[in-house]
């Protein structure tokens, strides 16, 4: 993929991210603070980063994309996508550090840390700018909800299995009216997610699209299509006289909405953008986007 310089501005403000599960894994929490002081960089903690530094303070997610010029994130891609939706309106850049199983985004191993850090804090790095999504839930025409999806937003049954009647539209004309068990809505970077294993395609992450990919549709000619992501695409569920269950929405696996026949589900790309710090092998590997396809087949058996 296509990644770009990193900002001329310099690092000042690190955030530090990590999912509960993973701290008696992490090593260099140390280290890693005693490398930021002594380079004058002010550090803001979560509470498990804090506890584990035993220092005073500590910060929400969203405070942190707020003030920080970089946000360090330990875990796997599910605390990746956590921390995504607190993305704010400013370039704040996040190095993944992988302690989870798949490790698709947060690409930077652990024994790493200390020198990626290094890299990153004397400018030798690139930035992978993955789109967001905007999600935003209306009932009776009013906004209840909104949220930004890195991965996908998923329309389903909650706890009962039958199936739904969707009817989309796409810039407020009718696009298809179908019946499945569920939709996603997902971006390139979540079309290796759970769109994948629903029979969705793999796009390009750096591709202007969105995917939508229908779950289990009571249609064989009802296949996922790509759009451009610059259209604004309206979802209803159209409610039968028995139905009377409500549904769920979920925006990148975190919790679930509940929704309910008749709501309105509008999705677009966001004005706003989550920028992952990528340390490629070579210019030309970050032109080609050949540490794509690599990560294709490593992570995902791609053609194999």
């Amino acid at each position: 993929m296509t990644l770009t310089p990193p900002p001329k501005k310099a690092i000042k403000k690190v955030g530090l991210i990590a999912k509960s599960e993973v701290m008696k894994k992490v090593k260099d929490l140390d280290k890693l603070a005693r490398l930021l002081k002594q380079n004058k960089v002010e550090i803001f903690c979560d509470e498990n980063i804090a506890r584990k530094l035993k220092t005073k303070d500590s910060y929400t997610n969203k405070k942190m994309f707020d003030l920080c010029d970089l946000i360090i994130v330990f875990g796997g891609d599910g605390t990746i996508l956590k921390a995504s939706s607190a993305t704010s309106k400013t370039r704040t850049l996040v190095l993944p550090v992988n302690y989870g199983n798949l490790g698709f985004l947060a690409e930077s191993e652990p024994k790493d840390l200390i020198a990626n850090v290094k890299r990153v804090l004397k400018n030798d790095y690139m930035v992978d700018n993955r789109a967001l999504l905007r999600i935003d839930h209306y009932r009776n025409e009013k906004k209840i909800n909104s949220g930004l999806a890195l991965n996908d937003t998923v329309i389903n049954q909650g706890l009962f299995t039958r199936l739904m009647t969707f009817k989309v539209e796409i810039e407020d004309e009718p696009m298809v009216d179908f019946r499945a068990d569920g939709l996603i809505v997902a971006t390139p970077t979540g079309s290796t997610a759970y769109s994948l294993s629903a029979g969705g395609p793999i796009v390009y992450p750096t591709l202007n699209a969105l995917i939508l990919t229908p779950i289990c549709a009571a249609s064989l000619t009802l296949r996922p299509i790509v759009i451009p992501d610059t259209q604004t695409l309206t979802i209803s569920v159209a409610s039968h006289p028995h139905d009377n269950h409500s549904l769920g929405l979920t925006i990148d696996g975190q919790e679930p909405i509940e929704l309910v026949y008749g709501d309105t589900i509008k999705a677009r790309r966001s004005s706003r953008t989550f920028h992952i710090v990528r340390f490629p092998a070579s210019k030309s590997s970050a032109a080609s986007g050949a540490r794509h396809y690599k990560t294709l087949r490593e992570k995902i058996g791609w053609g194999k």
